[in-house]
């Protein structure tokens, strides 16, 4: 009976670590990409066909992190 008991809280105790770590995950990649300065720049369209005329391939992707023409409108 005991062993029982231990292996169960262990299993809850196991699931609710890996709960909080998708958390912390997930939180990280929200962060990261709320960095992403492209809707606010002045040569963003919003177009899905050309979203950004100068860098139109990794325009709204991480890349556009560090872009070194955006301008705020």
């Amino acid at each position: 009976m005991p062993i029982c008991f231990c292996f169960a809280w262990l299993l809850l105790a196991i699931m609710a670590w890996n709960v909080w770590q998708f958390t912390q995950d997930g939180l990280a990649i929200a962060r990261r990409l709320h960095q992403i300065p492209c809707s606010r720049c002045r040569f963003f369209s919003g177009d899905y066909r050309l979203k950004c005329s100068l860098h139109p391939d990794w325009a709204a992707t991480e890349a556009a992190i560090q872009c070194p023409d955006y301008h705020s409108e």
